[in-house]
């Protein structure tokens, strides 16, 4: 049996048209016994069947098929879809046909759980950003409402409602500061000014900025032995700054009593750094490992927002990292810690 998987129109109308041509130009030899006379019967009933077959293979069926070709496009033909609907398409076989709408099929599901995936965020996303504004406002709203309903003349209740007053309005300021970043960084807005710098002096720099925090909890921060050799990237580094003061503040609040924060830099290629910050805290689930860089996206949702912070800080390092064009990561264990590192470029040679 010869192959009947990928035929064209033409192969299928001519073997189609010899099925037909053959028994009949056999039962005219019995009527006529004479070689030349069923050959000039064939000839006339294969031209004729393959030319029928394969019009109307051309007219009915590709007319369909290219019905289904202007749906999966959904465009008006130009004149290059013309050219190649009535003369490249018909070339196909039905199998490449199937392949090509198989493989629609296949990227319009891709498309609708992409879609599905992002109305789901786009719910969490809103919902979460609404309880990130009602609790401050709320809380602004009833101090107000009591300083206005007497408590304005007590010096003793003013001051303080006031002063909450003030820090909620400051967490309401940085939360719309920190939207307009992410936004600003989605959409390409933010510069970018690269330079040379050691990536160990900044991390230095940000540990002393951070001191007293860490005092608090008696944590100390330090730069992991065998990585003190100095390290030059070529990246923002006002913007790497950011990125090391949200992890490393994140550490401090998460890490344990008396605990350790860690940094550590590598040489990973002759292209890249691979900068760490590893804390000895309470560690991640693995089940929320692949979300903590979305925006508002929280582990322990009472605990997160009872220590304070906008909740945007992970995807804010993550749209920074990304606009270097490079990656950042996590690894943690429950009770043993975390670690987020970022790769950055290698020192540039500036003309």
């Amino acid at each position: 049996m010869f192959p009947t998987k990928n035929l064209s129109p033409q192969q299928l109308s001519g073997i189609t048209a010899v099925i037909i041509s053959i028994p009949i130009s056999v039962g005219i030899y019995f009527f006529k016994p004479s070689w030349w006379y069923p050959l000039i019967f064939f000839l006339i009933i294969f031209t004729g069947s393959y030319g029928l077959i394969l019009f109307m293979v051309q007219q009915f069926v590709y007319r369909k098929i290219k019905l289904i070709y202007k749906l999966i496009y959904q465009t008006k033909a130009s004149k290059r879809e013309e050219f190649y609907y009535k003369n490249i398409l018909p070339q196909k076989s039905i199998d490449e046909v199937r392949e090509d709408v198989e493989k629609w099929a296949e990227q319009r599901k891709a498309e609708i759980e992409i879609l599905t995936k992002n109305e789901v965020y786009r719910k969490e996303f809103l919902q979460n950003l609404s309880h990130e504004l009602k609790t401050p406002i709320f809380a602004i709203q009833g101090y107000v409402d009591t300083l206005i309903n007497g408590a304005l003349e007590n010096p003793e209740v003013n001051r303080k409602f006031l002063g909450s007053t003030s820090r909620n309005i400051e967490r309401l300021v940085n939360l719309l500061n920190d939207l307009d970043e992410i936004s600003k960084l989605e959409h390409g807005e933010q510069l970018l000014y690269k330079e040379n710098f050691v990536i160990q002096e900044l991390v230095k720099d940000v540990y002393e900025s951070l001191l007293i925090k860490a005092d608090e909890k008696q944590i100390r921060m330090v730069i992991k032995k065998g990585c003190e050799m100095p390290l030059t990237v070529f990246a923002d580094k006002e913007k790497i700054r950011q990125v090391l003061i949200n992890l490393i503040e994140n550490a401090i609040k998460y890490g344990k009593q008396n605990g350790t924060i860690e940094a550590s830099a590598y040489k990973i290629d002759g292209k890249r750094i691979l900068m760490e910050i590893s804390d000895d805290g309470n560690g991640i689930a693995e089940e929320h490992l692949g979300r903590v860089f979305e925006r508002f996206y929280r582990t322990d949702l009472d605990r997160s927002r009872k220590i304070g912070g906008s909740g945007l800080g992970l995807a804010i390092c993550k749209h920074i990292i990304e606009a270097h064009q490079q990656t950042i990561h996590v690894r943690s264990t429950i009770d043993v810690g975390s670690t987020f590192g970022f790769t950055l470029e290698s020192k540039k040679d500036q003309g």
